[in-house]
């Protein structure tokens, strides 16, 4: 996250139309890369067992790069089609002109990290989250460093080398860091299908609900691109300030996962669940704070554009609404994530953010990015009752749970 904070300030303070191409072309990246970690999350109740014997869970991550390499390999193809797609959705020709060869860099580093087998995921489910440290401190110090090294002089293009470059010297550490915990090398045998079948079940719908998140997210901000330059970069901004208020929530829902998944009965599940949650809202809670005290100092760090500062403190506060929800239903999904009830999850998704994708483009003309957030608000709302009364229902039958194949 102060990887990405680095970009969004430097990019900012770099030029608009800059920060506004980055926040179109990472409208297609985060989807990309949210589903390529989705299907890699979905490893967490097939690990989670094996947390006193990790060497047992290697064939687990051989099949799990089958998985994610074919969906890194998709993510990979649709950011090259960023320009084309920009074109089509009418985001200023300045704007497409400046997107340059960024979406070439960002594919390599999917493929880089869709290569990583989900080594976070496996390190958390073995009980080993400290280890995580390291390959996202390799990434993020990589990235900011560089990129305030070479947007100088490069522009965006600086952006997308910072990114491949970490992204290669992440994975690195990333797999070093497995190898010593799983006590084996791991290799790469000949895939099994009917593991990965097993795998599947849980990962693609997992996939899917994240890209479907994602990708409606990069809908609206398409559609906030359509309005004018200046609140396509405020729109870029306070998004970089939802994924910070996010890290808590989605940090606390991830280390979740092992603890439901290993439970014995249904009111270990739901106990653990409740603490998630009330951890996961805690901690956003003290970031919104955060914000709302220092949101004017802070904002400084980002543009030197007086509109684009006075537009992002005005919606700041529907912003931190639309987040706290958005905090609260993702550790219901990750709770039923490790059920392995993520098809669940996908459904609820596809109601509570297909409406919002219907949403969008009438919402932004009408309203503009005011409209947009109060709509992402309404989206989140929703999906924390959707969630929650699943995990509520498939928790009620979590021995049964324990005993069928994933589903």
């Amino acid at each position: 996250m102060i990887g990405t904070l680095v970009v969004t300030s430097v990019l900012g303070k770099h030029d608009t139309v800059t920060l506004a191409a980055f926040a179109v072309v990472t409208a297609v990246l985060n989807p990309a890369s949210a589903a390529v970690q989705g299907a890699l999350r979905g490893l967490g109740p097939f690990v989670a067992p094996y947390r006193d014997d990790p060497g047992a869970a290697v064939p687990i991550v051989r099949d799990a790069r089958w998985l994610s390499m074919a969906a890194g390999t998709v993510g990979a193809l649709a950011l090259l089609c960023v320009p084309l797609l920009a074109s089509l959705t009418g985001v200023p020709g300045e704007v497409v002109r400046e997107i340059g060869p960024l979406p070439y860099f960002l594919a390599v580093y999917l493929l880089v990290f869709a290569s990583t087998g989900g080594a976070t995921t496996i390190l958390v489910a073995l009980g080993r989250s400290g280890n995580v440290l390291w390959p996202t401190l390799a990434f993020g110090t990589g990235l900011g460093g560089l990129t305030a090294l070479l947007v100088p002089s490069l522009g965006i293009t600086g952006v997308g080398i910072a990114w491949a470059v970490s992204g290669i010297v992440s994975a690195v550490v990333a797999a070093i860091t497995l190898r010593r915990a799983l006590g084996r090398p791991i290799g790469q045998g000949k895939p099994r299908i009917r593991e990965i079948v097993g795998l599947a079940k849980v990962s693609i719908p997992l996939a899917g609900t994240v890209l479907i998140k994602f990708g409606v997210l990069g809908v609206v901000t398409f559609a906030a691109s359509t309005t004018s330059t200046r609140d396509t970069a405020a729109h870029a901004v306070l998004t970089t300030f939802t994924g910070l208020i996010m890290m808590a929530s989605l940090s606390v829902a991830q280390a979740s996962v092992p603890e439901v998944a290993r439970a014995l009965d249904t009111a270990g599940a739901r106990r653990a669940n409740r603490t998630a949650a009330l951890l996961a809202i805690t901690g956003t809670l003290v970031v919104a704070v955060l914000l709302l005290g220092f949101g004017e100092q802070a904002l400084v760090l980002f543009s030197d554009d007086p509109a684009v500062r006075e537009r992002v403190l005005g919606l700041l506060p529907l912003m931190l609404l639309a987040s706290m929800l958005d905090a609260a239903q993702a550790v219901q999904g990750h709770g039923l994530t490790a059920l392995k009830r993520s098809a669940s999850s996908l459904v609820y998704f596809a109601i509570g953010y297909g409406l919002l994708v219907l949403a969008a483009v009438p919402v932004a003309r009408t309203w503009g990015i005011t409209g947009l957030w109060a709509a992402m608000a309404v989206a989140n709302g929703l999906l924390v009752v959707l969630q929650g009364t699943g995990f509520h229902r498939h928790s009620a039958k979590v021995s049964t749970v324990r005993a069928e194949p994933a589903a």
